[in-house]
Parts: structure tokens; C-alpha cells; sequence
């Protein structure tokens, strides 16, 4: 035995997972790590999904590359994020072997691929068919055997999956790397306030230089570009708050190349479009709210400023059914798709006579290609400066995807993003995790951007009620 000096001896207090010193700094203990086995469908999420699971390490299950290779050619985005996912799989491994798993970097885990395991004799009496995703929960199974000390989870953005492997005893999660924590803060944008003075609320009309934001003792600093609804006992205004001059601006209904706005955050909705400082839009709302309808109809009002307009949508069919099920040509093809963004340019076109300069112009636009509405897949690859760029059904886009459309904005162009979070075809994207909620959420804040959240649907009673109800 032997004894330490007590000015050297050191106690460790562990405090709450963290070990404190006698000098009060603060170390962290060090996490117990864990294995996530990776589904493919996370990996057509994001394509750069290995370095977000931190210090744990990744299993790959070899059925996985094979569906992989089935999906590596084609011109959607699931084939591009194939494709890039087995290069940087080639990137990292080079030409050493996966025995023992590669290093995915500092701070990173590492990466292990694991071939084909036979089934488990529960495994059979439940899931007897020897489906990709069934080799995937033997391969799981296999995985939690061998690392008995360790916790594996398995991460797939497919609900079934993620309910058999549950009932196998393996636990299993969403991919959750770009999910929304807070799905209902990103509709909380607009704020009503009440109780304000009748005299400040007359300013507004006064004035049009505004008002300075400080006179009315916001309890929260507002959010750039952030809108008002003011309430007196006597009277109300409408108000939008400038992030330069930190001054809040009386919002005006205008008419809108024929289109009138209806409700507060239809008038909102137009107030941002025409903004020159604000450049990137999120509209959110249910069906029938006028999204689209109103960023069309901003689109026209200002086509002088632009060299084009671009309103796009992503395709993704419904009930099983791709592009192939149905008849005749590509054109003709994905029309079905495509037309209710030509209902909503009919309902501007009607608002005028056949022979009005404005139904004319429209007709003209469509000629020259100064307004295309096409796929969004067929906008890839195109120079989006100086374009008002309108990107509709964007709730069934991924983040990544949402990132490469921004990413693609020169200078002079204005993108709007719209849709319903609620009402996604997408079988492996929800109201958390697709790209417009993540759009909402991560571009709160910043000056360029506003998000207007749709609540009342004025396409008639009878939507709105279905919207609803049903």
C-alpha cells in the first residue's frame, strides 16, 4: 500500500454523466457507443447519412448495395443519391477491405459491411418470403448476437420495417438526423397581438415611414421579415417588421394580377412575394389556402424584373404507379401531373378577356418560354439566375433535395417553396422530416428569408370543409 500527499491527490465525482475536478472544470464522460444498422431508404434520404451518426459505428447490410446497384441508373434523385452514395463508398474503402470496418474519419465510427445471415427460426415463422427487407432484420439479428454488450439499432425510414424488426426484440428508429424537433414553432411565425394602444395602431395609417418596433415592448425580439396582426380595442392593423431598420410597416391588400387577397396571410403572402430584399419563401397551408395561385400571380405582377419564371413540381406518383403505367409520350405522360399548376395559371388567365393586354401577355410568356411549367427533374442541371423560381408540392421533396435546389439560386433569383406538411405522397417522408418543414425551420432567422403559414382555404366551402373534416 502506499499513500499520496493530499495537496496532489485528485477526486473524481462523477455528477451527473460528467466527471468534475478539484479545479471545477467540466469533462464529459465519454458515451457508450452504439452500432446502427442502415436501411436503404436512409440512404436515398441522404446520401451523406455515414457521417451523422457521430462516435457510433454503421453496419451496412450487403442487400443493401445490391438494391443500391438495381437503382444506380436513371434521372430521378433517388438514382443521383445512389450514384453518389456507391462512390464515396468507394472513396472511403479504396482498395483495403471492410474486415473489421474502415474508419469513417475523426470523431466518426467505423464502417462495416455485413453479407447475407440465415434466418433465425422465429425469423422464419414470422417473415418466411426472403425479401431485401427481411435479410435486412436477419442481418440485425445476426449483429445484436455478436455484440451482446453493445446497443444496435436499426434505422430505417420505412414504418413496417421499423415495426417488424420491433417485434423481433431489435429496436429500431427513423433516420432523425434532419427531422424537426418542433413541427408546430415553424406555424407559430405570424403573431397576433392584442391590447394595443388604439393611438399606435393609427400611426400606421398616418404614417408611411412606419414605426419603430421598440414603441411596442415585444416580450421577443421579432424575426426578420416577421408579420403582425395588431389588435386595439378599436381598431387593427396588419404589419410587417424590417430587419435593416427595425421598423415595423403597415401591410396594404393589393390586387395582385387579378388575384385579390382574401385573409391576413393571403395579404402577407403577397406582401413577401413583392418584396425585392426577401428572396426565399416558404409557404405552408392546406389545400385550398391559394399557395400556388398567389405565387403565380406575384410571378406575373413582376415579370419585367425577371428573365423567367419557373414553376415546377416534383413527381411522385400515386398508388404504386410510375410514369410507365400511363399512355402516350413523356409529354404526355407526366401532363397529369402537371396540371394543376396549369389550372391555377387558367384561373389568373380568367380574371381577364381573351383579348386583355394581360391574358395576351400570359399567352406570349408561354411562347417565348419566359413562363415554363414543367417536372422539377427537368430543371436540374438549368442556370437559375435572375428567375422567380416556384417550387410547388415541395413538402414531398427531401431535405437534401430542397439544399440542391437552393444551392442552385444565382444572382437576382427569388424562390418560393409551398405546400401542406399534412399531405405527403412520399412513403418514407413525414410532417418532421420533409424538406419544406426543414426548409421553415433551419432558414428561421435569417434576412433574406420569411416563411407564411395558410390557414383559411378559400378555394370554397365545400374544400375547405372536406379539408377539414375528412
Amino acid at each position: 500500500m502506499f499513500s499520496l500527499k493530499r495537496n496532489k491527490y485528485i477526486k473524481l465525482v462523477r455528477n451527473k454523466n460528467k466527471l468534475t475536478l478539484p479545479d471545477k472544470k467540466i469533462y464529459p464522460m465519454k458515451k457508450n457507443k452504439k452500432v446502427f444498422v442502415i436501411d436503404t431508404n436512409v440512404i436515398l434520404h441522404d446520401f451523406k447519412c455515414l457521417y451523422k451518426f457521430q462516435e457510433n459505428d454503421i453496419v451496412l447490410p450487403i442487400v443493401v448495395l445490391e438494391e443500391l446497384d438495381h437503382l444506380k441508373k436513371g434521372d430521378s434523385q433517388i438514382n443521383f443519391h445512389a450514384r453518389e452514395f456507391t462512390r464515396e463508398l468507394d472513396k472511403l474503402s479504396g482498395d483495403n477491405l471492410f474486415n473489421g470496418g474502415i474508419a469513417l474519419g475523426k470523431g466518426l465510427g467505423k464502417l462495416s459491411i455485413e453479407t447475407g445471415k440465415p434466418y433465425s427460426d422465429k425469423l422464419k415463422e414470422s417473415f418466411p418470403e426472403p425479401t431485401p427487407d427481411h435479410r435486412i432484420l436477419a442481418i440485425s439479428e445476426d449483429v445484436k448476437a455478436k455484440k451482446k454488450d453493445i446497443e444496435v439499432i436499426l434505422v430505417s425510414k420505412d414504418i413496417n420495417l421499423r415495426m417488424k424488426a420491433k417485434s423481433l426484440g431489435i429496436l429500431a428508429q427513423d433516420y432523425k438526423n434532419d427531422q424537426i424537433a418542433d413541427i408546430e414553432k415553424i406555424h407559430k411565425d405570424i403573431e397576433t397581438i392584442d391590447n394595443i394602444d388604439d393611438q399606435l395602431i393609427s400611426k400606421f395609417y398616418e404614417t408611411h415611414e412606419g414605426i419603430p418596433s421598440i414603441e411596442f415592448k415585444f416580450k421577443q425580439k421579432p424575426l426578420p421579415h416577421q408579420y403582425f396582426i395588431l389588435k386595439g380595442q378599436k381598431s387593427s392593423a396588419l404589419a410587417h417588421y424590417d430587419p435593416q431598420e427595425k421598423i415595423l410597416h403597415r401591410v396594404e391588400k393589393h390586387r395582385t394580377y387579378g388575384i385579390d387577397p382574401r385573409n391576413a396571410e393571403q395579404t402577407f403572402s403577397i406582401d413577401a412575394l413583392t418584396r425585392p430584399e426577401i428572396q426565399l419563401i416558404a409557404l405552408t397551408g392546406k389545400a385550398g389556402t391559394g399557395k400556388t395561385l398567389l405565387a403565380l400571380a406575384a410571378a406575373l405582377h413582376q415579370e419585367r424584373k425577371f428573365n423567367q419564371i419557373l414553376l415546377a413540381r416534383p413527381i411522385v406518383p400515386l398508388a404504386n404507379r410510375d410514369l410507365g403505367f400511363l399512355p402516350g409520350d413523356v409529354k404526355e405522360k407526366i401532363l397529369p401531373y402537371m396540371q394543376p399548376l396549369f389550372d391555377n395559371l387558367s384561373v389568373i388567365k380568367n380574371q381577364f378577356k381573351s383579348q386583355s393586354k394581360e391574358y395576351m401577355q400570359i399567352e406570349e410568356m408561354q411562347r417565348s418560354e419566359k413562363l415554363i411549367i414543367s417536372p422539377l427533374a427537368y430543371i436540374r442541371g438549368r442556370s437559375l439566375s435572375n428567375v422567380f423560381f416556384i417550387v410547388d408540392e415541395a413538402q414531398n421533396l427531401t431535405p437534401h433535395e430542397v439544399k440542391t435546389i437552393i444551392t442552385r439560386a444565382g444572382e437576382g433569383t427569388k424562390m418560393i417553396f409551398t405546400g401542406d406538411i399534412h399531405q405527403i405522397d412520399s412513403p418514407y417522408l413525414d410532417s418532421k422530416s420533409n424538406g419544406l418543414s426543414y426548409l421553415a425551420d433551419r432558414m428561421k432567422g435569417q434576412n433574406i428569408f420569411t416563411h407564411v403559414n395558410l390557414i383559411k382555404g378559400e378555394r370554397s366551402y365545400l374544400a375547405d370543409l372536406a379539408s377539414d373534416l375528412l
